[in-house]
């Protein structure tokens, strides 16, 4: 029997999705739009025209495998740089590096993964040095560079955007691995091709977690004398569950309570449900989503269904008491009432426009008739002077001025006639009707 070679020991422990990195663009999968022919940065990379750049992608989708295709073909000198173990030190010492190097006419090419990772003053330490070109800097980020990265950095890259890759790029990747030498080619590997697309499923555009996924079936497959057969049980084990691209402080955290809200607003309680769920399982702390169901009682739903608000607020309280996985039921509760409810945004509108208002207008001071007259001099200063006491009325109302002299008239709230808001509209008509049928001529109150 052949024995197994310390070289052959360490090939084995290495990840599939790293034995597999393609060294070229023809190799390289998905990403047609940047690195098809003709393209961009397909061009740049083969011209070695690179500049100051960011990678912005989910996970598993190239980034760094971009940068390692770019390391084999540029005449600059490559450093990949960490930002999960490097520190401001570190970082001035490479620039130092860099700055020498510029000085002798070579170039510095940095790659920086996870970049977003850096806090502010770090991400100051680079600007300096690509400002004057000492460094050519390739960040590669998960976060959106608008949130993450500085703006003067940011100014001074171009942003690409990777996208998740398809079901068919992803076969295509394993499909390779089953063949290719530094994969699994020669151990006659048994798996169907549903068992294929159901890993490509599982992996939801991650290259790297279809390979693991995929490595993970086979080494747990059964061993036959003519090869490795992927069981269904095996199977089963491996794809039992996801890990869910999801980052509860990041890009899709705000991506999916926007998913959410939106689903809610266009009255789709599956798709609103569905959003919950991926919240959820991506670990979100219930409470914060039932804070977010409050504020949308009012925004969204408004008068036109008051009672949507006490939903909202009696699921934010079974969170706080239950907690999870038992409060996800009382959620749904919530998502679906507020998704089916009628809808207004009467009450969001009318408090945007009379803060703008108050932010941009005159600090009009309050009418005397509605000031409080507790002592004798504000009472000789004309304090409380022509208030009307609207409980002394029959109709429990008066035509007292209640705005400012020169906000007569200002309007604010408009109810719609959407669910239980056509009362108040059609209530608000009338005491308007009636306060303008008790003013005098010069609009004082009869």
């Amino acid at each position: 029997m052949e024995q197994m070679t310390l070289f052959d020991q360490r090939k084995e422990m290495t990840p599939l999705a790293n034995r597999l990195r393609p060294d070229t663009l023809d190799d390289f999968v998905g990403q047609e739009h940047l690195l098809g022919p003709g393209k961009m940065l397909r061009q740049i990379i083969e011209r070695d025209q690179i500049s100051s750049m960011i990678f912005w992608g989910p996970p598993g989708v190239g980034k760094t495998t971009l940068a390692s295709i770019i390391a084999g073909r540029t005449n600059a000198e490559f450093i990949n740089f960490s930002a999960v173990t490097s520190g401001i030190k570190e970082i001035r010492s490479v620039m130092e590096a860099a700055e020498m190097s510029r000085r002798a006419g070579r170039r510095t090419l940095l790659f920086v993964d996870e970049i977003h990772r850096f806090n502010k003053a770090q991400q100051d330490a680079f600007l300096p040095f690509v400002e004057k070109g000492s460094i050519i800097l390739i960040g590669a980020t998960t976060e959106n560079p608008s949130f993450e990265i500085n703006a003067a950095l940011l100014s001074r890259c171009r942003v690409f955007v990777l996208k998740a890759l398809e079901e068919k790029d992803l076969l295509r990747l394993l499909e390779n691995a089953l063949t290719n030498p530094r994969g699994f080619g020669g151990q006659n590997v048994q798996i169907t091709k549903e068992q294929l697309q159901a890993i490509a499923a599982f992996a939801g555009g991650d290259a790297r977690t279809a390979l693991n996924t995929l490595e993970m079936a086979v080494l747990n497959g059964e061993i036959k004398e003519d090869g490795i057969l992927v069981t269904r049980e095996g199977m089963e084990q491996c794809i039992s569950r996801k890990s869910l691209l999801y980052d509860k402080t990041g890009e899709e955290h705000y991506n999916m309570i926007s998913a959410l809200h939106k689903s809610m607003r266009n009255s789709d309680p599956d798709a609103a449900i569905y959003w919950m769920c991926r919240m959820l399982e991506g670990g979100e702390n219930p409470l914060y989503i039932a804070r977010r169901l409050i504020r949308f009682a009012s925004e969204d739903v408004g008068m036109a269904d008051s009672q949507a608000l006490q939903v909202a607020v009696a699921a934010y309280q079974a969170c706080h008491f239950l907690g999870m996985p038992e409060c996800d039921v009382h959620l749904t509760h919530a998502v679906v009432y507020l998704a089916m409810a009628p809808k207004s945004n009467a009450l969001y509108t009318a408090c945007q426009t009379c803060k703008r208002d108050v932010r941009i207008g005159k600090a009009e001071p309050v009418p005397l008739q509605l000031r409080n007259a507790p002592t004798s001099l504000m009472r000789e200063l004309d304090y409380g002077k022509g208030y009307e006491y609207a409980h002394d009325r029959e109709e429990k109302l008066t035509a007292m001025e209640c705005f400012p002299e020169s906000m007569r008239g200002t309007v604010y709230y408009q109810p719609t006639g959407e669910g239980q808001e056509s009362q108040v509209r059609d209530r608000l008509e009338k005491i308007k009707k009636w306060k303008s049928a008790h003013l005098d001529k010069e609009g004082r109150s009869e």
